[in-house]
C-alpha cells in the first residue's frame, strides 16, 4: 500500500528588528503607494533601496525595469527583503497585464531566490476577490475564500498570489501577499468607508509584513481599522499589524450615493456590496472614461 505523503514543511520566521533585514528593496517606488509609504517606512527604521521603471525625476529612485534581470540582480545586492509594488496599477489588455504584473512578479521572486533573500512582500489587491459580496449576516470576508477576480488586473493579482505560494512551497521563501484596498490620503466615497487604507496604516502593514512571524505564504487584507470594514484582518494582526486610522472620521464629509431611478420611477433594488465595487462591471481590458480610477483605487 502507498504510504501517506508527509506534510510539507516550511520555515517559521522569527520577528526581526529593522536593522537585521535592512536594506529593503522596494519596486514601483515612484508609484502612488510607493510615494506614500517610503518616507513612513524610513521613519520606522528601514533603509530603502528604491527602484522604478520611471523614477519621475526622483533622485532617490534608480531607473530599473524589473524585467531586466541583470539590472534587478545588481539592485538586490546587500538587500535583506523585498517589497514589490511595481506593475500596471489599473485595468489593461490581458497580454500587457500578464507581462508586466505576472512576469514582473516572477522576475522579482527569482531575483530574491538568487540572492538568498527570504522575505518578499507582494502588493496583491482586493480585486483578486472582487466578486465576493458582503453577507447579510455581517461576517467578515476571510482570506481563505477562493479567487473571484473582477478584471484582468484582478486575474494578475490571483496569479501573483499563486506565484507567492509556489515559491514559498518549492523554495522556502517567506512571502506575504497584501490584498490592498483603497490606499489614498482619505476616503472619497461611501464605499471607501469600508475599504480605505490610510498611508500611515499602509506603512504599518508593510512594516509588520517585514518584521512579523510568517510561515510559508501569508495572505492579508490591507485596510485600516474602519468601523464599517468587513474584510478579516486576523492574518495581518497576527504579523503585528496595529492599524491606527478609521475612515469613519470622514463619514460626515462624504455625501450619500445618488440613487438611480428606473423608467417606471421606482427605485431599483440595491446593488450587492461587492469587494471590487464598480470594477465588477467595468470594460475588460481597458478603461472607459467614466471608470477612470482615482489614485490608489486599483492597489
Amino acid at each position: 500500500m502507498p504510504t501517506a505523503a508527509a506534510p510539507a514543511t516550511v520555515a517559521t520566521v522569527t520577528p526581526l528588528a529593522a536593522s537585521s533585514q535592512s536594506p529593503v528593496l522596494i519596486t514601483g517606488a515612484a508609484g502612488t503607494i510607493g510615494r506614500m509609504v517610503r518616507p513612513r517606512l524610513a521613519a520606522l527604521g528601514w533603509e530603502l533601496h528604491s527602484l522604478d521603471r520611471d523614477p519621475d525625476g526622483d533622485p532617490d529612485i534608480s531607473s530599473i525595469d524589473v524585467l531586466d534581470s541583470a539590472a534587478l540582480d545588481a539592485a538586490t545586492v546587500g538587500c535583506g527583503a523585498v517589497i514589490h509594488l511595481a506593475g500596471i496599477p489599473h485595468e489593461a489588455p490581458l497580454p500587457e497585464i500578464l507581462e508586466t504584473n505576472v512576469q514582473g512578479t516572477q522576475a522579482v521572486l527569482d531575483a530574491a531566490l538568487r540572492r538568498g533573500i527570504r522575505r518578499v512582500v507582494l502588493a496583491s489587491s482586493a480585486h483578486a476577490v472582487g466578486f465576493w459580496e458582503r453577507t447579510a449576516g455581517g461576517s467578515d470576508l476571510s482570506v481563505d475564500v477562493r479567487p473571484r477576480p473582477d478584471t484582468f488586473y484582478g486575474v494578475a493579482k490571483v496569479a501573483l498570489e499563486a506565484l507567492g505560494q509556489l515559491y514559498a512551497d518549492r523554495f522556502g521563501l517567506e512571502v506575504v501577499s497584501l490584498r490592498i484596498g483603497a490606499c489614498k490620503d482619505k476616503p472619497t466615497n461611501r464605499r471607501e468607508l469600508s475599504t480605505w487604507l490610510s498611508p500611515g496604516d499602509a506603512a504599518r502593514l508593510m512594516d509588520a509584513s517585514l518584521r512579523g512571524k510568517v510561515r510559508g505564504h501569508v495572505i492579508a487584507y490591507g485596510v485600516s481599522a474602519n468601523t464599517q470594514g468587513w474584510w478579516d484582518l486576523s492574518t495581518a494582526r497576527a504579523m503585528g499589524y496595529l492599524p491606527e486610522d478609521d475612515a469613519e472620521i470622514y463619514a460626515e464629509t462624504i455625501p450619500p450615493e445618488s440613487s438611480r431611478r428606473s423608467r417606471t420611477g421606482m427605485a431599483p433594488p440595491p446593488a450587492p456590496e461587492r469587494v471590487g465595487g464598480p470594477f465588477t462591471s467595468m470594460p475588460l481590458g481597458g478603461l472607459a472614461r467614466s471608470f477612470a480610477p482615482t489614485p490608489g483605487e486599483f492597489s
